[in-house]
């Protein structure tokens, strides 16, 4: 059974986490600004309010969907390693990782594995690989659906082409035990990294156990259909500016510009993803400038800010949650 640790609530500080929110909060404005300036703000104004509010609810309850798909992943991923947490914990340790997806250095990356080591101790060495196994899997998953919108371009196969090269050469190094056992092999014989050997052939051990062919397919198709829930959160929006846009154009738009984002390492794929969403509806397909900028900002908002906004709601509830479990813990006996 895996032990709590007394010291949860420090473990990620919430100060560093809202500043690196506010970063990104300005970066994410001045993106919305440079898109209202390229497209002409007064036109986007006009196409913003043209949509109807329950198109706004229904992409975000499409979105909504998608985070749900993939937290059912999540918890298959800590079954396949033999890690046991309390589902509610685990939920809102998952959903906090969407606000550090949005800060600068990474922390998102990580944030889900620590907060679950600090309150149930779970192995940071078996959790952050699972981290891995996600990204890889989304990858593929935004792949397939780039390649499924293609044809809504000419040359659109050129984008698909591109993030399976990527998709390939990572899941070669995490599936080639050679290749991986040489560098594990070389970074144990670094001086300062031979304390760490252990732990890291435990995570590589725990991604080998998510990207086994089983898991990998599983992973994937689930992935798949999650973020085929955000492709259609882009048609509806488009649908609710007076655009018919099909599936074809809004998988390709959705799944390319989201794989540049990823691609540019930015936080959130702030900028490279608004860019490349916008160009490519205005470009495959034939939409008013004004309005491919308006659908764009409104996806943004339905899909990485919502989910921003329900991240940090997690992570001051599972903070006060587990602060109040070790408080209660700590209290001393008193005599009745």
């Amino acid at each position: 059974m895996i032990a709590p640790r007394p010291s949860a609530a420090g473990a990620v500080p919430l100060r560093r986490l809202v500043r690196g929110l506010v970063v990104a909060t300005v970066l994410g404005a001045l993106v919305f600004g440079g898109l209202a300036l390229w497209a002409d703000a007064s036109q986007m104004m006009a196409a913003l309010r043209r949509l109807p509010f329950g198109a706004l609810v229904l992409a975000v309850a499409l979105a909504t969907v998608n985070y749900a798909l993939r937290f059912v992943r999540w918890q298959y991923y800590l079954h396949l390693v033999e890690v046991r947490v309390p589902v509610g914990e685990s939920l809102l340790a998952f959903l906090a990782a969407f606000v550090g997806g949005v800060t600068p250095g990474k922390l998102g990356e990580t944030l889900k594995a620590l907060m679950l080591y600090e309150s149930r101790g779970a192995p940071i060495a078996r959790t952050a690989p699972l981290v891995v196994s996600e990204r890889l899997t989304d990858l593929v998953a935004l792949v397939l659906l780039t390649a499924a919108g293609a044809g809504a371009v000419e040359g659109g196969w050129i984008y698909a082409a591109v993030g399976a090269v990527v998709a390939g050469l990572l899941l070669l190094v995490v599936l080639s035990r050679p290749l991986a056992d040489a560098v594990l092999g070389w970074l144990e014989r670094m001086p300062g990294l031979r304390r760490i050997g252990p732990r890291l052939r435990e995570a590589h051990g725990a991604l080998r156990d998510t990207m086994a062919p089983g898991p990998l397919l599983l992973g994937t198709f689930v992935a798949t259909v999650a973020w085929a829930f955000e492709v259609e959160s882009l048609r509806v929006l488009c649908r609710g500016l007076g655009v018919q846009a099909d599936v074809q154009l809004c998988a390709l738009a959705y799944g390319a510009s989201t794989l540049a984002g990823a691609v540019a390492m930015m936080p959130g794929g702030l900028g490279v993803t608004e860019a490349g969403m916008a160009g490519l509806l205005e470009v495959a397909g034939r939409m008013d400038r004004a309005v491919a900028s308006a659908a764009t900002a409104l996806c943004r908002l339905a899909t990485l800010w919502w989910a921003v906004l329900l991240g940090l709601v997690a992570y001051l509830a599972f903070v006060r949650r587990i602060a109040g479990r070790f408080s209660r813990v700590a209290a001393p006996a008193t005599d009745v």
